[in-house]
Order: C-alpha cells, then sequence, then structure tokens
C-alpha cells in the first residue's frame, strides 16, 4: 500500500505561481511513475504531468512551458511549480503513484487549486 498526502493548493490571481507536494509513504520502493491529474467542475479528469523514477517528464499541451513536475527520490516527495497561472487552470488537483508492476495506481485526496481573473 501507498499513501499520498498533498499540500500548497490555494487561491492565486491570474499570472501568479503555486507549488503543489505530494508525499508518498509505505511502499515506496514500489513506485515507479508519479504525477498529477486535475478535475475542473462538469469535466474529466486529465493528466497534467508524470515523472518516472528515473527523471522522465511528460506534460499536457496545456502546461507545457508554464508548470514543471520535479521529484526528490530521498524524501519520496513529487512536486508541481505551476507559474503563469490561469483561470482556466482552477481545478482539484490530484497526485497519483504507480507501482513499478502496473498492478495498482493510488489517490492523493486532491487539493484544491483557484486562480482568479
Amino acid at each position: 500500500q501507498v499513501q499520498l498526502v498533498e499540500s500548497g493548493g490555494g487561491l492565486v490571481q491570474a499570472g501568479g505561481s503555486l507549488r503543489l507536494s505530494c508525499a508518498a509513504s509505505g511502499s515506496i520502493f514500489s513506485i515507479n511513475v508519479m504525477g498529477w491529474y486535475r478535475q475542473a467542475p462538469g469535466k474529466q479528469r486529465e493528466l497534467v504531468a508524470s515523472i518516472t523514477s528515473g527523471g522522465s517528464t511528460n506534460y499536457a499541451d496545456s502546461v507545457k512551458g508554464r508548470f514543471t513536475i520535479s521529484r526528490d527520490n530521498a524524501k519520496n516527495t513529487v512536486y508541481l511549480q505551476m507559474n503563469s497561472l490561469k483561470p482556466e487552470d482552477t481545478a482539484v488537483y490530484y497526485c497519483y503513484a504507480d507501482v513499478r508492476d502496473g498492478s495498482s495506481r493510488y489517490w492523493g485526496q486532491g487539493t484544491q487549486v483557484t486562480v482568479s481573473s
């Protein structure tokens, strides 16, 4: 089992920045990919960014050049630095972790990000 605890959401004006953190505990040795999804009201959950244990990253087109995902394996924590935020970035952001054999995906509880115009 893996437990994920997120922090760092909040309210920010358009053009501002926030950094989300997601700390993993439990069977952390089993984790390969970690990342973030988001879900806005009335919309499907979408992948924002992901990072492998080796540091390879992937981003949604809508956040490329504005968001940066990073990972501190020593602290078992993944970060999402969000710059130049837009009102359309408003959503609940969920951290996730995939285990190496692909058998399970774990989710955090979600953190609200609200960007005002």
